[in-house]
């Protein structure tokens, strides 16, 4: 094995144990998160969640039980970022009540680009709460329809001091998903809020090749060892295809390759 193949074996690990594999499709229904739930489970370790809508958290924590290495991740607010407060608190309840493990909340983005940063604070302070220990909290930007990296860095800002555990880049539900544009304000965002503040791209990372510019970005800006489970996520479907093939030489089925 040459060095070239030897780097991208270990960056494919290193990707499975960030992944957050997810299936956020409108065709998703039980017999998809039994595939999903089993094919976190790899040969070569396990992924470090799965992301899923919240109607089917109950059932995936039956499949996975308790205290499970493969995280249960779901999304509130999602994927308009337009319900009311008290309504976003209520799906974070259910869902964690249900076994999520883990919230992806949508800021309300429509209302922090016209001018609305309180519904930013209000909305991530108020899930915050919501997410009683050790559940997570990551706050979805939606940066592709934020455009500008001022407004990036600005929501960045505001989700990290409201309580943010992670920011995360996008829904994977509008034209223009995760970037390294905006990866790098949000990286930034956080080395400057000095915070245990986690990053997770999503949308449009599908080989290994992408998630390893994302991994350098994240060393360049926060160092060789910050990225970790704990720190940084990959929300894709279809990379696991990839580190698979990478990994054991062969492609395995892939989940829905819409994220």
């Amino acid at each position: 094995m040459n060095m070239h193949e030897d780097r991208k074996k270990e960056t494919a690990r290193k990707a499975l144990s960030l992944l957050d594999l997810t299936d956020l499709t409108d065709t998703c229904d039980a017999a998809a998160i039994e595939k999903l739930c089993a094919q976190a489970q790899t040969p070569f370790g396990t992924t470090a969640a799965i992301c899923i809508w919240p109607r089917f958290v109950a059932q995936a924590r039956g499949i996975l039980g308790a205290g499970h290495a493969v995280k249960i991740a779901t999304v509130v607010n999602f994927p308009s970022g337009e319900l009311v407060v008290s309504k976003v608190v209520a799906e974070t309840k259910q869902a964690i009540a249900d076994g999520a493990d883990e919230i992806d909340l949508v800021i309300p983005y429509r209302d922090f680009i016209a001018g609305d940063e309180a519904a930013v604070t209000e909305m991530v302070a108020a899930v915050k709460a919501a997410c009683t220990p050790p559940v997570i909290l990551k706050t979805i930007l939606e940066t592709g329809e934020l455009k500008d990296p001022a407004l990036v860095r600005e929501a960045s800002d505001l989700a990290i001091a409201a309580g943010a555990d992670f920011i995360k880049t996008s829904t994977g539900k509008v034209p223009v998903n995760a970037t390294l544009q905006a990866a790098e304000v949000m990286l930034n965002a956080i080395k400057a809020s000095g915070k245990p503040v986690g990053f997770k791209p999503a949308g449009g990372v599908r080989t290994v090749g992408d998630a390893a510019d994302y991994l350098a970005l994240a060393a360049t800006i926060l160092g060789d060892d910050w990225a970790k489970p704990k720190t940084f996520r990959f929300g894709a479907s279809g990379l696991l295809a990839d580190i698979l093939t990478v990994l054991g030489g062969q492609s395995a089925p892939s989940a829905p390759a819409s994220y």
